[in-house]
């Protein structure tokens, strides 16, 4: 009897050892089958797991299966999750310079520009903050979303000048409130599932959002016939790993997930900007109209949008340190800024 209770003892020593020597890295994202950002993160566990083999499990749960974006940092915190990577428009509430890049001065920023400003030293010095205020781990360059514009149901926008009065649709965040009141706008916070009703009684004249969006949407069937392409600001997800989990993992384990994620960010963000493209093209399939403002506009309205940046700086709560940097770095720009 003593033998036999041993030899099922030193088993489950054994289960409990592998299971050990085994960590689960279960990884959560909230959009659909066919975003891109799925399939993004998808390929990246896929490729990860077949690196690591039997040192890692790796679970991957798009479609909000495991948690919405707005609650996995908690998720992360908690020890509920190992990682996630959510847009940065959910990162301010714990990270303030994350709305670094929502200032007036990336207003009209090319994609170039944007990555150039987040891949260099003022990019690390916003990780760094993002991993003080979720007590997470950044796993290494974000992946991109990509521009957003505005779009319209009628009364076409052919000029920064035609913005004036419009009622805009936004999701939240008081750096967009910010500039598009600099714009002449007047936004209007109304949640995602409420937008159909607010188009329908003209409770708003149209929406800050992407091509991808729109399409994904279909939101030519609810009336938007216009949009504005003026680059309002460059979303991004960030990739992020619970802190507790990351310290828990060796060095050459450590090595090996940030290698294999940053392998993919270069594909990432090219597929990224294919389906912006993708889409503009399906916009214009349903009739949707889109107007591109000249460099010039860009750089005019940028400049008045900019004597209202210092007190939406002190409002937002971020580092006057961080504003700065991004202004050199921009003037030592060689060829000009569109």
């Amino acid at each position: 009897m003593l033998r036999c209770l041993s030899g099922i003892l030193w088993s489950v020593a054994l289960a409990v050892g592998v299971v050990q020597a085994q960590p689960l890295l279960r990884i959560s994202t909230e959009n659909t089958a066919d975003h891109f950002q799925t399939a993004v993160v998808a390929d990246f566990a896929e490729r990860l797991q077949a690196r690591a083999g039997d040192r890692l499990q790796v679970r991957f749960f798009p479609n909000a299966r495991l948690y919405r974006d707005r609650d996995v940092v908690a998720a992360l915190r908690e020890g509920k999750l190992e990682m996630a990577v959510p847009g940065t428009w959910q990162l301010g509430r714990f990270a303030p310079d994350v709305g670094l890049y929502l200032l007036p001065l990336f207003y009209g920023q090319p994609r170039e520009v944007q990555w150039r400003l987040q891949d260099g030293e003022l990019g690390e010095r916003v990780d760094a903050a993002i991993e003080r205020g979720t007590r997470a781990h950044v796993l290494g360059r974000w992946i991109d979303l990509g521009h957003t514009h505005l779009y319209f149901l009628d009364r076409p926008v052919q000029r920064h000048e035609d913005l004036r009065g419009r009622r805009i649709r936004i999701a939240g965040g008081l750096a967009n409130a910010a500039r598009l009141r600099g714009l002449g706008v007047e936004p209007v916070l109304v949640a995602w599932p409420d937008l159909p009703v607010a188009l329908e009684r003209g409770e708003v004249d149209g929406l800050l959002t992407s091509h991808v969006t729109v399409a994904s949407a279909r939101l030519w069937e609810l009336g938007v016939r216009h949009a504005f392409e003026d680059r309002q600001y460059f979303a991004r997800y960030v990739p992020l790993v619970a802190d507790s989990f990351w310290r828990r993992l060796p060095a050459d384990l450590q090595a090996l997930i940030q290698a294999t994620w940053e392998e993919g960010v270069a594909p990432a963000r090219a597929m990224a900007m294919d389906a912006q493209i993708r889409a503009r093209d399906t916009l214009q399939g349903h009739g949707i109209r889109i107007v591109t403002p000249p460099l010039a506009a860009w750089q005019r309205w940028r400049e008045a949008l900019l004597a209202g940046q210092p007190a939406l700086v002190a409002e937002l709560g971020i580092d006057p340190t961080l504003v700065a940097l991004a202004h050199q770095a921009l003037e030592r720009r060689d060829e000009p800024v569109p």
